[in-house]
């Protein structure tokens, strides 16, 4: 779009109609009352065209004051600016997690490995499964069993995080097995308390029941309320028996067992209520993945456009037209439309 800097220079144009008329007026001109009386062939193009030079004066006024004016030509661009939320998740890592209930398509990938897949989908974007990716989100990572570990700070090093969540082992030995789902939630609110992102929310995934650590689920819960924190608390796997993978003592060979796991769904959900968050249950990987669906739906990066406008400035274009354009009138008016005496 073409427009002006100061319009008001524009009146500077009107300028041109008596700079027309004074040069028309000008002396060196000779009177007759027809063309006539002149001279056969005195009323030539040339004398026709005698009022060229002093248009040219005029028209350069004209570009003169458009000069003045600041003309230029709108070329838009749009700046988005992205604020992205802060999540912590907090991934059981305790001995149940073995279960190969959560495996689809006759897999017999582990709880824990289909929660690392899933998750590696939420951060880096499945466009097969819906999931966008949270490209502009500082995501931090904390594992539990018997005790929590922040496994990873909340980054923006993408790469880094799911190298990280990747690399997370199922604990082997029974002095660290356990479910601390208090510790982990408490680690969590901490490590999000840093942050000064205005959204903030702990995405919790367990399969079993608070039977470690020191905090109470509930009063870490409550933590998190105050601190503006939502809790999105996800219960893996079926509750009951469970197919697991175990060394027979007796011929050293891996069989595939039952082992008897549940879930506190209630706690979880009083936790994801009384923060403003929700609870989900995953059956299965494809049900995990609605989960993650779901929660990426619900927690957006705010994004607001501020529209910056940029325009090509024509200003010594236009002054040097200006120029051109009353240099040709005056030399046309001293050389090839000369008046006489």
């Amino acid at each position: 779009m073409i427009g002006v800097r100061e319009p008001l220079f524009l009146l500077f144009c009107l300028l041109a109609i008596p700079v027309f008329f004074l040069t028309r007026m000008t002396v060196g001109r000779l009177r007759f009352s027809s063309l006539g009386i002149l001279p056969k062939g005195a009323a030539t193009l040339r004398a026709r065209l005698v009022w060229v030079p002093d248009s040219l004066v005029a028209l350069s006024v004209v570009v003169f004051g458009v000069a003045l004016a600041g003309p230029r030509l709108e070329g838009g661009s749009t700046r988005v600016q992205r604020e992205g939320i802060a999540i912590m998740m907090a991934v059981d890592i305790s001995g149940s997690m073995k279960a190969l209930d959560l495996a689809t398509n006759g897999v017999e990938d582990t709880r824990l490995d289909v929660v690392q897949d899933v998750f590696v989908e939420f951060v880096e974007g499945n466009p097969d499964d819906g999931l966008e990716g949270r490209p502009d989100d500082a995501i931090g990572l904390v594992s539990f069993a018997r005790n929590a570990d922040a496994a990873c700070p909340l980054t923006l090093d993408h790469g880094n995080l799911v190298s990280i969540a990747k690399g997370l082992e199922i604990v082997t030995q029974r002095e660290d097995d356990g479910t601390a789902i208090g510790d982990a939630l408490g680690l969590a609110v901490e490590r999000l308390r840093e942050s000064e992102v205005s959204s903030r929310i702990i995405i919790l995934l367990t399969d079993g029941v608070n039977n470690a650590g020191e905090d109470s689920p509930l009063e870490a819960a409550q933590l998190a309320k105050t601190l503006g924190i939502k809790v999105y608390a996800i219960g893996a796997g079926t509750n009951g028996l469970a197919p697991v993978r175990a060394t027979d003592p007796f011929s050293g060979r891996e069989v595939l067992t039952q082992m008897r796991v549940e879930i506190d769904e209630s706690t979880l959900r009083q936790i994801a209520d009384s923060t403003g968050g929700r609870y989900f249950r995953a059956t299965d990987g494809d049900s995990l993945r609605e989960v993650y669906r779901e929660i990426d739906g619900l927690e957006k990066s705010r994004v607001t456009e501020d529209r910056i406008v940029e325009y090509d400035e024509y200003y010594d274009f236009s002054m040097g037209l200006a120029l051109l354009i009353a240099c040709s009138g005056w030399l046309l008016g001293a050389s090839l439309f000369r008046r006489l005496p």
